[in-house]
């Protein structure tokens, strides 16, 4: 399975020449110019790097960064940027990113530093309950040596439970991590994703908590 980057860049000749580099280097490279675009590219398939600028279109990088933290992507981060305030590099830690790079840089730094973060990420990618992990640098579920085909939403609840593995999940929380405070939604679309994961892991290891939510068994 080849290693995947998203790579945000809102410079054409410059985002074309550091995918280019990548893919010399045996990378699979998803090159986007705008905030949007590789918020969608997040919501389509699993990468295992993001390497995203911050003053970019639509939704700037650290934005960007930011809902897919509070979605409990875990995706490694390094930040390629001009920026030289202080605040905004402390900002970006503090969201989540794992490293970053300031413009001009010099390009086998940025190699280096991909193979590092990399390396790094790749021991503590997986969580377990039992027979059930998740393998957050890929974005899906293992039962036993099986792969679930399970949706993005789906996933990220699994995750919530598996975090709390015997602890109960509130329907406050299932909401909050599967959805922005703007939406709307109703305890039912809640019990149509946990009826989801009855299906796929087994009713019997979620438990109902009558009025308050949810339990995975260990």
């Amino acid at each position: 399975m080849s290693t995947k980057i998203l790579l945000l860049e809102d410079d054409l000749l410059f985002g074309e020449s550091i995918a280019d580099l990548l893919e010399e280097e045996g990378f699979e490279v998803h090159f986007c110019r705008n905030g949007q675009e590789a918020l969608d590219a997040t919501y389509a398939s699993h990468f295992d790097l993001y390497l995203l600028d911050i003053n970019v279109p639509l939704i700037d990088g650290l934005s960007l960064l930011r809902e897919l933290r509070r979605a409990n992507d875990t995706t490694p981060a390094i930040y390629l940027t001009s920026h030289q305030e202080t605040g905004v590099l402390s900002e970006a830690f503090e969201i989540g990113a794992e490293d970053y790079l300031k413009k001009p840089f010099d390009t086998q730094e940025l190699i280096v530093r991909t193979h590092a973060l990399l390396r790094r990420s790749k021991g503590t990618s997986r969580r377990c309950a039992g027979d059930l992990c998740i393998d957050e640098r890929h974005k899906c579920v293992m039962m036993g040596d099986k792969e679930i085909p399970f949706t993005l939403k789906e996933y990220q609840l699994m995750v919530l439970f598996i975090q709390n593995v015997g602890e109960i999940v509130t329907k406050e929380m299932i909401m909050d991590a599967l959805w922005s405070p703007s939406e709307m939604i109703s305890e039912g679309a809640v019990r149509v994703y946990i009826n989801r994961l009855k299906q796929e892991i087994g009713s019997e290891r979620i438990v109902n908590i009558r009025g308050v939510g949810y339990r995975l068994v260990p």
